[in-house]
C-alpha cells in the first residue's frame, strides 16, 4: 500500500478550508462526497459508509511508514442492561481468545511476528479492537481485527477461565488506591447515571454474568450498523475502504446496500443526581488520596474549550495553581492535578492529591481555595497566554502520532458528532477569554462538591467533616 497521500488529484481544491468545522454525518462536496477535509500535499479526511452502513474514516499522514487501525463498537459500559453489568469488558477479552479461523495464539502471532502492536480498551461509551503496524501489514491487521469482531467463538470453558483473570484484574485495581478512588468518586458525582458504572463491572457482576448475557451483548451491537473503523497514517482511503469490505464479505456480514448507520446515543444532556458531600474508603495505606469535584460538562458543550485552559491554569502540570502552592509552596504533596472527563450527555469535573493521613484535611481546603481564588480573582494575561500555549503544544505534538489521529476520528463519529481540525481547535483555545475561565471557575465553585478519600480513615468525622 501507497503511503504517500496524492496532494494532485483534481479534488483537492474542493476541500473544506483549513480551520472548519465539519459536521458528521456528511453532506455531500463537489468531486469527492468522501472527502472531510485536507490541502494538497498534507494530512487528510476522508469518510465513507460501505454497504451495510459500516463507517470508514481515515486521515492519510504523508511519510508515515507506519499506520494505527481501530475498530470500533459504540457501545460501552453504559449501555449494559440491569444485571449485566461488566459484559462488555468481558466480550473484549474474549475476542482475544479466538475465532473459528484462528486461536488465540494465531491472532498473537500475527502481530508480534511483524513488530506490530494490537490491543482493545473498554471506555464508558465505546470499544475499540486497534493496532500498529508498519503501512504495508495493514491489510494483515484489518483482516485479524475484521475476524476477531465477525467470528469470535466465545468457548464456555475459555469464558469461565476469563472470569477469573477479569476478577484479577478487578482485584489489581482495587489495590491502587488512586484508581479507586477515581472510581468511587466517579460514582458518587454521576449518581445513579449508567456512567457512574466502573468499566470492568464489580466481582459480584462479574462472578454471575451467565455467558448468555455476553453472547446477546455479542449479536445485538457486533453488526455492521454499529461498526465504525478508523485509521490514520501512511494509508489510502479507498484502500482501507476496499479491504474491511472485503474482509466483512469474508466474514459472512450482512451488508445491504440501503442499511443506515445507527444514530449516535444519548445526544441530550442528562440530569445528574449526584451524590455531593463526603465519602470515606477505609484503606491501611501510607498515603491518603482525595478527589474533589462536581458535575460538569458534555463533550459538546462549546465551553469545553474553556474548560481545557481552565484545568491547565488550575491542575495541569508544574507550574500550575494547585501544584505551586500545595506542593511546591507548602510540600504537603507529591502529585496534585486537576481533570475534567466529558461524555455525550454528562461530565465532571475534579481535582487531586495524595497526601499524608495527617495532613488530608488541610490539603482538601487548600484544592477548595485554589478553585475559589481563581473564581473570584480570575487570570492575569501572562497565565492565561501561558495556557494557551501549553495546550497548543501538547495537541499538535500529539497529533504527531497516528495513533492519537485514530482515536479523534472515532470520537468524533460516534461522540461528538463533529470533526474539528487542528487549526480550528487551536484557534478556540486561543480565543478562550479570562472571563470566559472566571466565569467557569465561579460555576465549579459555587456547585456542590463530591470529595472521596481512600486512606486510614473509619468515617469523615475523623477530618473534621
Amino acid at each position: 500500500m501507497s503511503h504517500i497521500a496524492d496532494g494532485t488529484r483534481p479534488d483537492a481544491g474542493n476541500a473544506p478550508a483549513s480551520g472548519t468545522v465539519v459536521r458528521l454525518p456528511l453532506t455531500t462536496l463537489p468531486g469527492d462526497p468522501s472527502l472531510v477535509m485536507g490541502t494538497p500535499g498534507g494530512a487528510v479526511v476522508r469518510r465513507s459508509v460501505l454497504p451495510g452502513g459500516v463507517r470508514v474514516l481515515t486521515e492519510a499522514m504523508p511519510g508515515q511508514r507506519s499506520a494505527t487501525i481501530g475498530f470500533w463498537v459504540g457501545v460501552g459500559s453504559r449501555d449494559e442492561a440491569a444485571g449485566r453489568h461488566g459484559s462488555t469488558h468481558f466480550l473484549e477479552h474474549l475476542l482475544f481468545k479466538g475465532t473459528t479461523r484462528r486461536s488465540a495464539l494465531d491472532i498473537a502471532l500475527a502481530f508480534d511476528e511483524v513488530g506490530g502492536e494490537s490491543n482493545a480498551a473498554t471506555a464508558k461509551e465505546s470499544t475499540c479492537y486497534y493496532a500498529r503496524v508498519l503501512d504495508t501489514d495493514l491489510p494483515m491487521a484489518i483482516d485479524v481485527i475484521t475476524d476477531m469482531i465477525t467470528s469470535a467463538v466465545l468457548d464456555p470453558e475459555e469464558l469461565e477461565q476469563e472470569r477469573d483473570v477479569i476478577l484479577e484484574e478487578i482485584a489489581m485495581d482495587a489495590d491502587d488506591p488512586a484508581d479507586l478512588c477515581h472510581e468511587k468518586f466517579a460514582e458518587a458525582v454521576l449518581g445513579d447515571h449508567a456512567l457512574g458504572r466502573p468499566i470492568g463491572g464489580t466481582p459480584e457482576a462479574i462472578k454471575s454474568v451467565p455467558r448468555e448475557a455476553v453472547l446477546e451483548h455479542y449479536r445485538r451491537y457486533y453488526r455492521p450498523t454499529e461498526l465504525v473503523v478508523t485509521a490514520a497514517g501512511g494509508l489510502e482511503h479507498d484502500d482501507v475502504c476496499a479491504l474491511v469490505l472485503d474482509a466483512l464479505k469474508k466474514a459472512g456480514w450482512d451488508l445491504s446496500e440501503d442499511a443506515t448507520p445507527a444514530p449516535r446515543r444519548n445526544t441530550e444532556p442528562a440530569v445528574i443526581t449526584g451524590t455531593a458531600g463526603v465519602q470515606v474508603i477505609n484503606r491501611p495505606v501510607e498515603q491518603a488520596n482525595v478527589v474533589m469535584g462536581c458535575p460538569s460538562l458534555t463533550a459538546t458543550d462549546d465551553r469545553r474549550f474553556a474548560m481545557s485552559v481552565l484545568n491547565t491554569i488550575l491542575g495541569g502540570g508544574m507550574s500550575s495553581r494547585l501544584f505551586q502552592e500545595i506542593r511546591e509552596k507548602r510540600g504537603l504533596v507529591y502529585s496534585t492535578y486537576s481533570f475534567s472527563a466529558s461524555y455525550a450527555d454528562a461530565g465532571y469535573f475534579g481535582m487531586y492529591a495524595g497526601c499524608s493521613p495527617a495532613k488530608t484535611r488541610q490539603v482538601i481546603d487548600l484544592m477548595g481555595s485554589e478553585l475559589e481564588r481563581l473564581a473570584k480573582d480570575g487570570v492575569d494575561a501572562a497565565e492565561l497566554k501561558k495556557a494557551r500555549g501549553q495546550i497548543a503544544g501538547g495537541m499538535v505534538m500529539a497529533l504527531e502520532d497516528s495513533s492519537s489521529r485514530m482515536s479523534r476520528l472515532g470520537r468524533a463519529e460516534l461522540v461528538s458528532g463533529e470533526f474539528i481540525d487542528i487549526d480550528e481547535s487551536l484557534s478556540r483555545i486561543g480565543s478562550v477569554t479570562a472571563e470566559e475561565v472566571q466565569a467557569l471557575a465561579a460555576e465549579l465553585a459555587a456547585a456542590p462538591r463530591t470529595i472521596t478519600i481512600v486512606g486510614p480513615f473509619e468515617s469523615a468525622a475523623e477530618l473534621g467533616f
